[in-house]
């Protein structure tokens, strides 16, 4: 479903991602993580066809991103950062648009809005007499993932999904997320939140400076590595020691 091969991007002199290869196969929820600055977000870019790589490709569904990006974009649904939208519009009004790019009539795209509204508790009044720049951070992740999904894609890429969400909204999330990989969807996680990324993903792949460092299953990679969780693995791999030391350290500054 998603097959990067020798992916490399470069700012000025400064390599974000450095020949990534990988394959994500139906069914899978592949969470792919790293620092800061890792190049995380510039490789879900390139997989969405917001970056052009420098060389190496990216296929979605077998569909090459670069030279064919509306065949390709019409099978992916992607969830940014940002969580941007167009302020101006209500949330109805976004959605239909994001419908109507998508080739889906309004009589068909309102019942689909209308299931997302249930399941994240958004009433009809805000949706449709409420502009989202009045929105709430997490009622316009909301409205963001809505859009994603509206579509039906096949493969849904994700930058930090959970932020802004509520606990209820979260556990919603985490729990729809399993049943699209149930149903064969293939779904890129990128989050720093190690805990859910344990939980919910069944593999993960771990980037630093561009480069890959590692790709498994989570509990077969903090057992190879000796490891208790994911964090400390995670930690270990990307040169992050002595946090606890550091932090307390720090703390002492704080103190009059």
């Amino acid at each position: 479903m998603i097959s990067i091969r020798g992916l490399t991007k470069a700012f000025g002199g400064t390599i974000a991602v450095d020949a990534l290869t990988l394959d994500v196969p139906p069914g899978q929820i592949l969470g792919l993580l790293g620092p800061n600055g890792a190049g995380k977000t510039t490789t879900l870019k390139m997989l969405t066809g917001m970056l052009a790589p420098d060389t190496g490709t990216a296929l979605i569904c077998g569909v090459d991103i670069h030279t064919h990006p509306l065949e390709a974009k019409r099978l992916l649904g992607f969830v940014p950062d940002s969580g941007a939208v167009y302020e101006a519009l209500t949330g109805l009004e976004f959605l239909l648009m994001v419908a109507a790019l998508y080739g889906i009539g309004e009589k068909e795209a309102r019942p689909r809005i209308r299931q997302f509204l249930d399941f994240f508790d958004l009433d009809e009044v805000t949706l449709g007499g409420k502009l989202l720049g009045a929105y709430s951070k997490g009622m316009r992740r909301k409205i963001v993932i809505t859009a994603a999904l509206l579509h039906n894609p096949k493969v849904v890429l994700l930058d930090e999904p959970l932020d802004g969400l509520d606990a209820n909204a979260a556990v919603g999330f985490k729990a729809l997320l399993e049943s699209l990989a149930k149903d064969g969807k293939t779904i890129v996680y990128s989050s720093h939140v190690l805990d859910v990324v344990e939980r919910v993903c069944h593999r993960v792949a771990i980037i630093d400076k561009g480069k890959l460092l590692v790709d498994g299953v989570p509990a077969e990679l903090i057992t190879q590595h000796g490891a208790l969780t994911l964090e400390e693995l995670f930690t270990r791999l990307c040169g992050i020691t002595g946090a606890a030391a550091r932090a307390a350290e720090f703390a002492k500054t704080l103190l009059p």
